[in-house]
Order: C-alpha cells, then structure tokens, then sequence
C-alpha cells in the first residue's frame, strides 16, 4: 500500500486460502494481460478465460504465463468442459488441460444437462490430478433450482472433491444467485451460508452492486468473481472502506456519528 491508514480490514497476501478475486478474461492480448498484471495482480488470484474464449484467442499459452509469472491461476470456462462433454469427448479435455499446464479446471452444467451422478464423478475423477472449481447453477433465466437442491449439490460436490464452488451468475449477473433485476435472491443466499462453509464458495458477482452486497454481507474475505479486467482495482478499494459504498462498514462505532443522515 502506498501509505497508512487505520481501520481497515486484513487482507491476507497471496496465495490467499480466502477472499479470493476471479478475473475473467473475454480475450485480452498479451499486452493488456501485461498491463493488467502490472496494475492488477496483487488483486488477483485467479483468471478465468470466459465461456469458450481459449479455443479462439490468440496467444494463449504466452497469456497463461504471463499470468503464472504474476502468481495468478488459471483455467477454462466451465462452458468449454461442458462444449466437450456434450461431444463425448472427456478424455480429449483432460488432455487439452494437460497441454496448456493448467493446475485447475471448472467443472458446470449450466448449459447442458448432466445427471449430477455423473457430475460428481468428474468432479473425482478430475481432483485426483487438478484444483476442481464446480459451478452450480444454471444459465438459462427462468429455469430454477429449488434452494434446498442448490444446498445439497453444493454440498456433495464439495465432499466429492471439489476446492470451492461457484455461485452461478453469468457475467451479465441475472441468473442464477440474482433475480433478473441483478438485485441478489436474498433467500437462497441466506440459505447456502446457513450451511456450506463460507470460504468454499466463490460468488460470481460481476457488477458493482452486488459486490458490495456480498461484502457487506460477509465480509471484506469473501471469494467473488467474474470481475471485469478494469474493476479489479475498484473491488479491492471496496474490499477495504476506501469507496461510498462501504465507507462505513469497517468503522469503530465512535466515527459512525459521522456518517450522512
């Protein structure tokens, strides 16, 4: 930091084990992934390459180590796992994982159908040899998962393996955790904290909104992603106290007299 200030939260340094930022990256060039390091990956623990960005985008493996270099991990879109296990072709991603020397990889099912049997199963079958992120939730607006089974799928996938699970959103953020105003389904939010471990879930929370709901909810160490490149720097300052939004949320009570009426 470039100069002190008191009551602010603790935010541990890299590798973080909590308050985990996830960046995804849509298809940034190599040098905006080495300016972004420069400006951003303090910040950053982990980047995504969105949906089925990694079969287009250019430079890829130079990419992945530009992000190594800056102790960032990466990994695929769970929409790409899922473009390959709709074509039968699990053994061909296990491999395509291989060839870039990705440590962690997504398992979804928010496109396709899968059996969550089967689900589970990859779950095992990929943490024998890979860091497991499995995302819960669907894409598609209108079709709901009762609260109780988003519990209990977050639950299994868990003991099945998994590092963290993912609360769905997609990157527009109306699905899934949200309503379709992007305003959070405080219920199923409520719920899925009453029961799974807070720091095994990863909240994709991709607008500004939403993220200071999370950190006001849980805290300045919550696990948030589909973070946009340039608003990674503008989470950690909400992470902190350092903006409007949770100006106040760190404060002793003796400074909250102060605040607007």
């Amino acid at each position: 930091m470039n100069f002190s200030l008191p009551y602010l939260p603790l935010r541990e340094a890299k590798p973080r084990k909590s308050g985990l930022t996830m960046m995804m990256d849509k298809g940034l060039s190599l040098r905006e992934v080495e300016n972004f390091c420069d400006a951003a990956s303090d910040f950053t623990d982990i980047v995504k390459f969105g949906f089925g960005t990694a079969f287009v985008t250019n430079n890829l493996k130079e990419k992945i180590n530009i992000y190594r270099q800056a102790n960032i991990r990466t990994y695929f879109g769970g929409t790409l796992f899922e473009l390959f296990i709709i074509r039968g072709m699990f053994d061909e991603f296990r491999k395509l994982v291989d060839s870039f020397g990705l440590e962690m990889v997504e398992i979804s099912d928010g496109s396709m159908n899968i059996p969550h049997k089967e689900k589970l199963e990859y779950i095992r079958t990929l943490s024998q040899q890979h860091i497991v992120v499995s995302e819960v939730g669907y894409k598609v607006s209108g079709v709901m998962i009762p609260t109780e089974k988003w519990v209990e799928m977050m639950q299994t996938e868990l003991e099945a393996g998994a590092w963290k699970v993912i609360a769905e959103a997609r990157e527009s953020g109306n699905v899934g955790i949200y309503n379709s105003d992007g305003s959070a389904n405080a219920e199923l939010v409520c719920d899925i904290i009453q029961t799974i471990d807070k720091d095994s879930v990863l909240w994709e929370a991709p607008n500004k909104s939403q993220q200071a709901y999370f950190i006001k909810l849980l805290g300045a160490n919550v696990s948030l992603g589909n973070i946009a490149p340039h608003e990674v720097v503008s989470l950690e300052t909400l992470r902190l106290g350092l903006r409007g939004d949770t100006f106040f949320d760190f404060l002793p009570e003796e400074l909250l007299s102060k605040k607007l009426k």
